[in-house]
């Protein structure tokens, strides 16, 4: 006979201690598979885009005079003698009547604005969301560049929806009880130059926690101050 099972079965009135470290890792896991999965949800919707304006670009190609003359002379080069006379003489027809050629047109492409990265370190939810309120509207009026937000305010994901890229940090506190062994202002250094190679970021701004810029504010760096030496106010 089999031996009787010494575990401890789990009483249904019972619930299980959790760890409050291990509950607050889980938080911060979760909160990152967040981050790579709006991140790779805006990367769709990207190829999405670039896709459909393919789409429209073959569309219009192929509804083009130029692409239909084509598809005439290649069939008649491949077989001449079995070519219909209508399409013989639609060929003549379009060969003698085309005027002077056209002068090309140059496309301009328009250059990508730089990326800002805004060190939003600090602030509360209620401030992170009346700053970045004001910072989408600042580029209503202007698009002159891209906003990236680094904060390390757990509730970032609530303000995904205003446009801009957030990033995320755990705070000093949080990142200390769990990672000890590695100070926060190091982690913080390579978040911030990992950031800016991944954006191209040509300017870090720090926002100061105790002041965050108002719209006015804002606005008044538009045009007035040199992009050398366009900052707010350093935390």
């Amino acid at each position: 006979m089999s031996e009787p099972s010494t575990d401890l079965a789990v009483l249904p009135g019972d619930t299980p201690e959790l760890d409050p470290d291990r509950l607050q890792a889980l938080v911060v896991r979760l909160r990152t598979v967040e981050q790579q999965r709006d991140a790779w949800r805006t990367r769709c919707e990207g190829l999405a885009r670039e896709r459909d304006q393919e789409r429209k670009a073959v569309r219009r190609l192929r509804a083009s005079g130029s692409y239909r003359l084509g598809r005439t002379l290649i069939t008649f080069a491949r077989d001449p003698l079995r070519s219909s006379p209508r399409l013989v003489r639609r060929l003549f027809g379009r060969m003698r009547g085309r005027g002077p050629k056209a002068p090309r047109k140059t496309r301009v492409v328009a250059a990508a604005p730089p990326t800002h990265l805004y060190v939003a370190i600090g602030l509360g939810l209620p401030a992170l969301r009346t700053f970045t309120h004001a910072l989408q509207r600042r580029l209503l009026v202007e698009l002159d560049h891209r906003a990236v937000v680094l904060t390390d305010d757990p509730m970032f994901s609530l303000l995904r929806n205003r446009g801009l890229v957030i990033e995320y940090l755990p705070d000093r506190r949080t990142w200390h009880q769990h990672r000890p062994d590695r100070p926060w202002d190091g982690v913080l250094a390579e978040r911030l130059s990992r950031l800016c190679a991944e954006h191209a970021a040509s300017q870090v701004i720090f926002v100061d926690p105790d002041a965050p810029p108002t719209l006015a504010e804002l606005l008044d760096r538009l045009d007035t101050t040199p992009t050398a030496q366009r900052s707010l106010q350093q935390s």
